[in-house]
Parts: C-alpha cells; structure tokens; sequence
C-alpha cells in the first residue's frame, strides 16, 4: 500500500455530532491534541453527521503540510438535498438538520459524484484513502461497478488506497480476496470480545498483504471503560447480561496484570500482523489524551494466555497462534 497509516487513527464520527451535539472548537482542540501526539491519519465519511464531519476535518487541516497527513473518507451515500425536511433533526443517530438525505450509490457515477463532494465539503486537494462505505445489501454493485471505478481513481493518482469498510468480516473478506483493494476497515468485528475476523479476513489479509484497519474496537462502549457499568453498550444497544458478566471478569484479570481493559482492547488488536491502524472514535481533546495514553501502554502477554486459562478468550485468538 502505497500510504502509510499511524498505528493510531482518529475516528471523525463524533465530529458529525454522533448523539449529541459538538461544537467546532471542541473538534478544533481534539484535532490540535491529536496531531501535538503524533496523530497523522484521521478517518470522516459523507454519513457523519450529513456531511459536517468532513467540513470540520477539512477545516481543521488547514494550513497543515499536506504531505505529513493521511486522510480517509467513503463513498456509497450520496448527500441529495432535502428542504422538506430541513427543520427535522437528522433521523439516523447524528444532532444535525436534516437538509439533506443519504441515498446508496454504489455505481461508477455515484463513486465519482461523492469523492468529488468530499473534496469540496473537506477543501483538500486530494483523499488519500477511499473506502466504500458498508456495502452490505449492494454486494453485486459494488464488486461491478464501485470497485473498478475505486481502481480507476488509484491508477490515475488520483487517491492513493481504495478498499471497503464494514461491521462486518465476511464480506470484507471477499473483498481483499477477489478485488484489487489496498486496506479495509473493519469494526467491531476483532476485539478483545469478540473475533470472528480471525477466521475469514486476517488470513487472506495475510496472505495477500492487505492492510485491516481496525475500528469499534471498544465494541461500541462496553469495553471503553475500567470499570463496567450496568448500562454499557454492546453494538449501539444495550449490553446483555451474559457479555456485561464476561466484560467484567476481563476486566479483572486485566487489573491482575497491572492494566485496564480500555488499554488491553487496544493492545490486543495490534498483535495481529495484518493490522496497520486502529481508529478510535474521539471527540475532545481529552479523550485523544486518554486514547494517546491507552494506546502507548505496555501490557505483558501473559494476560492473553491467563484469558484463554479462564475460559475468556479462545486459544485460536491467543496472539501466539498468529505471531
């Protein structure tokens, strides 16, 4: 791949007003404390908050060198304006008005369209890396026609890495094994709790020297936090009881070994070669700080094989059976 990407990314879906609202000097001190850490690789898409998460991306790169920077943005929602319901809130998990609305666009000219808008919503010159954005129910277009229109775009020197991101590992799979992609993005799908990537898209990621991104590795929250509250997050609903005992008990044996679960989650996605990046959803500045110093913490590997003695972690997803 011909971008290199900073082992930590900065998820610019809070910066849409993901659930609540975010005000543009907040996103201005969050980019400034990422970028002070050595943060140089920063994920948006035109869905973050109807486009204003590119806006306040684009806005906060400004003035910045160019080529110190990666950038990654999506396409597969094109942004239709919508008066009608300009005085509604966006209905779809973000506090923005609703004048304008996503439509799937998975054609050749719905790629074309939705970089072109991402340019001038961000003001950059080019994006570096383009995903298409959960393709899930356009499988068939996508491969057809997204993907050969993605290829076109990188031979032309136009973006520098093309793949696909998605909650999913299947599908992501088939991409990097019958398309010509560079990277995907895959979230939720290997963490700490939960890794399904480890038997379809690491391998062939492996193998054909793919670069996975991994993001949601908190799994929406339930694994963000030292201490597990009753009301965590699993997926964006509530967590089972089942899972919030499990987290717990992880938890525990994390404190065991002299580190919190926030940090163990971000360390244990790292021990698989094929990952290039993780993207951590940030939204202040002192949210970067605390992800900076998760990131940077040391956690002894003898945490993953006391998991796999407790019954918490299956020996196949021991880091040792992937070194």
């Amino acid at each position: 791949m011909n971008v290199r990407l900073t082992s930590l990314g900065y998820g610019a879906a809070q910066a849409g007003n993901l659930y609540r609202p975010t005000t543009d000097a907040e996103t201005q001190e969050a980019f400034d404390a990422a970028w002070d850490a050595g943060v140089r690789y920063f994920d948006t898409a035109p869905h973050y908050g109807l486009g204003l998460s590119e806006r306040r991306l684009g806005a906060s790169l400004a003035g910045r060198p160019r080529d110190e920077y990666v950038v990654s943005t999506k396409v597969g929602r094109l942004l239709v304006p919508s008066p009608e319901t300009a005085h509604l809130k966006d209905p779809d998990m973000f506090d923005v008005p609703a004048d304008v609305r996503r439509v799937w666009d998975f054609s050749r000219d719905g790629v074309l369209r939705s970089l072109e808008a991402s340019l001038e919503r961000t003001g950059l010159d080019r994006v570096d890396v383009v995903y298409l954005h959960d393709p899930d129910d356009h499988e068939e277009q996508a491969f057809a026609e997204a993907v050969p229109a993605l290829v076109e775009l990188r031979e032309q020197g136009v973006v520098g890495a093309i793949g696909a991101g998605m909650n999913q590992s299947a599908m992501l799979a088939r991409f990097v094994a019958e398309a010509d992609v560079d990277v995907v993005m895959c979230a939720g799908r290997f963490t700490l709790l939960e890794q399904p990537a480890l038997t379809d898209l690491l391998p062939v990621a492996a193998e054909r020297g793919a670069a996975v991104v991994v993001a949601g590795v908190y799994n929406s929250g339930l694994l963000a936090r030292d201490v597990v509250p009753d009301d965590a997050t699993y997926d964006y609903a509530q967590a089972p009881a089942a899972l919030l005992d499990r987290t717990r008990r992880i938890a525990e044996a994390c404190a065991e070994h002299g580190v919190t679960l926030p940090q163990a989650a971000l360390a244990y996605v790292r021990t698989h070669p094929a990952v290039a990046s993780t993207v951590v959803g940030l939204r202040t500045a002192d949210q970067v700080r605390q992800a900076v110093d998760r990131h940077a913490a040391v956690v002894p590997t003898d945490l993953w094989t006391d998991l796999v003695g407790r019954g918490l972690l299956d020996p196949e997803a021991h880091p040792d059976a992937f070194a």
